[in-house]
């Protein structure tokens, strides 16, 4: 079953609750998704520490071939 933007932004927002996060479903067809997290928890951090983060804050949805979230375009950046 596919996810909607609004689902993935709720579970990053679980762990970063002062992001500021963006997700664009790319293909509109809610398997293809890119989302922007900017957070001060990422200062410091290189950008594979700051996309693992991400993507644990996503709870296994884009596990194997059976995660509801197929592709996820990930940028993420500590606040200018």
């Amino acid at each position: 079953m596919a996810m909607e933007a609004h689902e993935i932004e709720k579970l990053i927002r679980v762990a970063f609750p002062d992001a500021q996060i963006t997700v664009t479903d790319l293909a509109g067809d809610g398997n293809h998704y890119a989302a922007e997290v900017v957070d001060e928890s990422f200062r410091g951090k290189n950008r594979v520490q700051q996309q693992r983060a991400v993507y644990a804050a996503l709870q296994g949805k884009m596990d194997g071939p059976a995660g509801e979230l197929h592709a996820l375009a990930l940028t993420t950046k500590a606040p200018e």
